[in-house]
């Protein structure tokens, strides 16, 4: 273990292996996530001073109304949202790539996403005195149906043309969300182009706790078969052989990753490229297994998509850029990059 650079970590009657570099740069990078939160809770159109921000959280009497609105009901469920979500698609990438054996898979190129958009959409048009509640169930339905369709065009998950037919069915869904857009109501299109964006403007507490109740059950699923995970990746006989339950493992490792696509889509549009890019950082830094590579992706994708809303909320001051379309200028790039080095597995 000591050559592996593993140490014995226990605490009471659990233990298990870790390795305290990728522990600390875990820490680093979960302290440059909270810098980042209070980096935009101090900036913006009317800048905060930091001594504030621990007075809106513990006194919030000592501020005037203004303030602690800006801080507690816009900014604060804003930035939680975008740390949220950036871990919700994190770590949704990480176990899509580790179930297909793929390093592009992704829930947005597999066409999860444009599902959970479509089914999305369908509701606020055509359904619109439901509440917010409802837009995570059906944009499970979506994103699981079209999951499934995936996987029955092209069985053979660990293929690399399971992600082109991906792609070809967030064409489809792209042209229905067209479709939905071009014979809605005017005021309600431009509703839907924003939300569609990947933005997190119009983001409240309310959205908040719809989004981490579906993302915590999903998290603990995902970390709970991490194990059996990094067994299954020895491959399907060497995995029974061991006691993995291959198909029940294979089945809860896509269904995780579809609620917390759903969560996330429903609540604040279509961010993309995110699932696609922490992965990769993740294994480049941290390396080691499925629970590292998990709990890794989750933080970077935080990371990420903070950044990406602070950057889009200050540097074009008063406008904003949704975080989608931020992440994407950098997610379009990296795409083609991992597309060019692997042109030769086509």
């Amino acid at each position: 273990m000591n050559r592996a650079g593993l140490r014995a970590l226990r605490v009471g009657a659990f233990s298990a292996l870790v390795r305290p570099k990728a522990l600390v740069c875990l820490v680093i990078l979960t302290l440059a996530a909270c810098l980042l939160t209070a980096f935009g809770l101090t900036h913006g159109s009317l800048p905060i001073p930091t001594s504030a921000i621990g007075r809106a959280l513990f006194y919030p009497e000592s501020l005037t109304a203004e303030t602690r609105y800006i801080v507690m009901d816009i900014r604060l469920p804003r930035l939680l949202m975008a740390a949220l979500c950036g871990g919700m698609l994190g770590m949704a990438g990480a176990a899509m790539q580790s179930i297909t054996r793929n390093g592009l898979a992704d829930p947005g190129l597999i066409g999860v996403k444009e599902g959970c958009s479509a089914a999305v959409l369908l509701l606020i048009f055509q359904f619109p005195a439901l509440g917010l509640a409802w837009r995570p169930l059906v944009g499970m339905v979506g994103g699981l149906l079209t999951a499934l369709l995936v996987v029955a065009l092209e069985r053979d998950v660990s293929r690399p043309r399971f992600i082109l037919i991906g792609i070809g069915v967030s064409w489809v869904f792209a042209a229905a969300m067209g479709v939905f857009m071009t014979t809605a109501d005017v005021r309600d299109v431009q509703t839907a182009m924003l939300w569609l964006a990947g933005s997190l403007h119009a983001v409240n507490w309310t959205l908040v706790c719809i989004a981490a109740f579906w993302a915590l059950p999903a998290f603990a699923l995902l970390l709970f078969t991490a194990r059996a995970a990094d067994v299954a990746l020895l491959g399907n006989h060497a995995a029974a052989g061991l006691g993995v339950r291959t198909n029940r493992l294979a089945l809860l490792r896509v269904l995780a990753p579809v609620v917390l696509t759903a969560a996330c889509v429903s609540c604040v549009g279509s961010i993309g490229f995110v699932g696609l890019i922490a992965p990769h950082m993740a294994r480049l830094l941290l390396r080691g297994g499925q629970t590292a590579l998990l709990t890794g992706s989750a933080v970077l994708g935080a990371l990420l998509v903070l950044l990406a809303d602070n950057v889009g909320r200050l540097a074009f001051l008063p406008l904003q850029l949704p975080a989608g379309i931020v992440i994407s200028l950098i997610g379009g790039p990296f795409f083609l990059l991992l597309l060019w080095q692997r042109r030769d597995r086509f």
